[in-house]
């Protein structure tokens, strides 16, 4: 692996470095949310004071706290706060069950929760589910007098005492993330200090591009790894103005936002890209102020990004990133993008495409993505055999199959989990959802495999029509034979008024899975 980027020193704290950063703007806008806005030298302040409140409490070093909060400045304090302390945030997604956050707040055996007032009620059920050491809760933007017992949060930050930053070192325990519990109980993803350093230098400034100027909007909220670095470690590296919103980011709701608050930066996920275009609201390209457009989460497809740039004569950046690597590793570039790839390595990541034997395969051909480069993950939290199978010495597992040109551009074939084998062929179900697309009937697309009478694996897509329109299963699968080898085309198509996703946008195959298993 080689970079240009200086490494941070071995003594390093994320939020002292940070507010360093910014002292030079203390007037400047770091921060607008749906309640106003914060300057830096404001977050500064408040930053520190969270942080003394947190050590008054009795909190130390490495203790952990759940962060369970809706997008917001209280978000931000909360999150550095607490590194600048040296105490380790657990960022959790706020759609979530209450047998969910219980089994969070016991495998993390967090001291304190910092709670959204609108998500408190979840939050008491689920400290009554199983026991826990939360000892501690601090409430955001409560409208109604609190509990016995509970911290308003505004309080909580102006009765602490500002002091220097906890002396962490840059590879210690900086902050937690849970990954998709799809296939198990969720993960604690455990990051580092430093690893948000990296992740800002190389792909927030280095390949993005990101300047003093922008002011970001991120559809991807703040406890997704991929939210984390757009709203947060990015634009505050570099000076920016971040818009923050607690709301789901429907394209009326993003809307709004580009037409009245102008971001330049726009980062969305491609299923949140594909619902704005389809929308009869879509604003005009002079209406917008959009410089840049990033997207990760799931491979896009090139008809997605071809259409928003036709339109808006901005490029979606695509690039692939993980939990387990904190953000984009391996992505096109600002001036070099070919939609339908994922593009290049970041610089100063490394990657190999591997076969089953282990061994790197041919340009063309599909392989096993591996990553290796400096934002890795130390480890999942009490897991050693899922920290094993991913974390295999410098190179990290990412459960996506790639295949790469001879010009080194990557093309993304599917999850390990969801590729299929037809024929003795291997389809990639994301080539097959990427061609339905282009049919101008088309909103979404799952892929997946089913048995037919005779026991053989036969591909199958799930289709939800945009509003209005109308196909029929022999028009699209048509479409997709003029298009595909033939073996790719879906041999069954269902009809879908949605697909299932996750909370941050992905579509969730194994649920499309669960429907064609047979009954017993």
């Amino acid at each position: 692996m080689t970079t240009a980027v200086a490494p941070p020193p071995e003594r390093f704290n994320f939020a002292r470095h940070l507010l360093a950063l910014n002292r030079v703007r203390p007037d400047k806008t770091a921060l607008i949310d749906d309640l106003g806005t914060m300057s830096y030298g404001e977050l500064a302040g408040q930053v520190q004071r969270f942080a003394g409140a947190l050590t008054a409490l009795g909190l130390r070093r490495e203790e952990r706290v759940l962060l369970l909060m809706h997008d917001s400045s209280d978000w931000v304090v909360a999150f550095l706060g607490a590194l600048h302390a040296g105490v380790v945030p657990v960022a959790v997604n706020t759609l979530l069950t209450a047998s969910d956050y219980a089994y969070m707040l016991a495998n993390s055996r967090a001291q304190a929760a910092i709670v959204s007032a609108a998500l408190l009620p979840t939050l008491h059920t689920a400290l009554t589910v199983q026991a826990t050491e939360v000892r501690h809760l601090v409430v955001s933007r409560a409208s109604e007098p609190l509990p016995a017992g509970h911290h308003d949060f505004a309080a909580f930050v102006a009765a602490g005492q500002a002091g220097s930053a906890a002396d962490t070192h840059g590879d210690e325990p900086a902050f937690w993330l849970y990954s998709s519990g799809s296939t198990g109980d969720p993960k604690g993803t455990v990051h580092t200090q430093a690893n948000l350093y990296w992740t800002a230098e190389l792909y927030g400034k280095g390949v993005l591009g990101l300047r003093e100027d922008d002011v970001v909007f991120s559809a991807a909220k703040l406890f997704f790894a991929y939210g984390l670095g757009n709203a947060l470690s990015f634009p505050l590296s570099v000076g920016a103005s971040v818009l923050l919103m607690a709301e789901r980011p429907t394209p009326q709701a993003c809307f709004k936002r580009f037409i009245e608050l102008k971001p330049t930066v726009f980062y969305g996920a491609p299923t949140g890209y594909g619902g704005m275009l389809a929308s009869p609201d879509l604003p005009k390209k002079n209406d917008v102020a959009l410089r840049l457009c990033s997207s990760a989460g799931e491979a896009l497809p090139q008809d997605i990004g071809q259409r928003w740039t036709r339109h808006f004569g901005v490029e979606i950046i695509d690039g692939i990133g993980s939990t387990e690597m904190l953000h984009v590793f391996l992505s096109n570039r600002p001036g070099d993008v070919r939609y339908g790839t994922t593009g290049k390595p970041v610089p100063g990541y490394d990657i190999e495409l591997r076969g089953e034997d282990g061994l790197p395969v041919p340009d063309g051909e599909i392989g096993d993505l591996y990553i290796r480069g400096p934002s890795a993950a130390l480890m999942y939290w009490n897991n050693r055999a899922k920290t094993r199978d991913t974390f295999q010495g410098s190179w990290t597992k990412a459960g996506d199959k790639y295949t790469r040109d001879a010009e080194g551009y990557c093309t993304y074939a599917g999850r390990n989990d969801d590729m299929l084998k037809v024929s003795g062929i291997y389809v990639s179900p994301f080539e097959v959802e990427a061609t339905l697309v282009q049919h101008s009937a088309v909103l979404e697309a799952a892929v997946i495999g089913k048995i037919d009478a005779d026991g053989l694996t036969k591909t199958k897509a799930f289709v939800v029509l945009k509003s209005g329109a109308q196909a029929t299963e022999a028009e699209l699968q048509a479409f997709v034979k003029e298009k595909l080898a033939p073996y790719k085309y879906p041999r069954f198509i269902e009809f879908l008024p949605e697909l299932p996703k996750t909370a941050t946008g992905k579509i969730q195959r194994f649920r499309l899975r669960e429907r064609e298993a047979p009954q017993r």
